[in-house]
């Protein structure tokens, strides 16, 4: 939550922002979040300080090993939050409330030794500073990372936000270009149709759209991870659509992704 003292939390939905930011809240939480921030300036403006924090994490760099005495450091910062909030690291990690954490449906005596199959269950008044201690250890890691894999040279990374049609679902889906390799990320998006399959377009100008081999489906949660030949240069906008198995060689739907490059 923010902790700007010239804009205080005084919106008691402000709890849910940082869920919603990176969908942990069911459909149904989510629609009536998104129906209440039309409403209220002040959890925009949270989910707004939210979502740039979770985009800068999500484009991040490429994966590399840490050196093992960042990892120790981190470690030992895990086992010290542990000791603190009275849990072992084992516990910590596996998501085990600590001694006095309130958890729907089981006294606060008895929280601790409950098993806790979904975070949901935790009160998000548990939650939100975990996922706040959560992300500010991740962006630690992520600057190190960075430092570690670039030295003095930078990636370009570019962010596209796509346009996407699937009603009844919370879907975003967007462009990464880094240094020139791009992928489609996908969450929320439903699977295509049975029997048939997304497949990804090149569009240039007013030229009929290109297809490519990206032809993908995306897991029970809706994620998913494509990479989109070339570098885009000339492509004006990268297009989904769902096809038959095997794909198409020219579009048989309309698309269910657009992103303007």
């Amino acid at each position: 939550m923010s902790s700007n003292p010239q804009h205080p939390v005084d919106c008691e939905h402000c709890v849910d922002a940082a869920a919603y930011v990176l969908y942990a809240l069911e459909d149904a939480e989510a629609r009536a979040f998104d129906e209440h921030l039309a409403a209220c300036s002040i959890c925009r403006e949270e989910v707004t300080q939210l979502q740039s924090a979770a985009d800068a994490l999500a484009i991040g760099v490429p994966r590399a090993e840490a050196p093992p005495a960042l990892a120790a450091r981190v470690m030992a910062t895990v086992h010290a939050e542990a000791e603190l909030r009275g849990t072992t690291a084992r516990e910590a990690a596996a998501g085990v409330p600590a001694e006095g954490d309130a958890v729907e449906g089981v006294p606060a005596e008895g929280a601790r030794s409950a098993r806790v199959p979904s975070a949901r269950r935790v009160r998000r008044r548990s939650f939100v500073p975990a996922l706040a201690a959560g992300l500010a250890l991740a962006a630690g890691l992520l600057i190190g990372a960075f430092a570690i894999n670039t030295g003095s040279t930078s990636t370009r990374t570019e962010v596209i936000h796509a346009a996407v049609v699937a009603p009844g679902h919370h879907a975003i889906a967007e462009l990464r270009n880094v240094g020139g390799h791009v992928q489609l990320i996908l969450e929320g998006m439903p699977a295509p149709p049975p029997g048939r399959i997304y497949e990804v377009w090149l569009e240039h100008g007013t030229q009929a759209p290109l297809p490519t081999d990206s032809l993908f489906s995306v897991t029970k949660t809706g994620a998913g991870t494509v990479g989109v030949p070339g570098n885009l240069k000339g492509v004006s906008d990268v297009l989904v659509t769902d096809e038959p198995l095997g794909g198409s060689l020219k579009p048989t739907r309309t698309p269910v992704i657009v992103a303007k490059v």
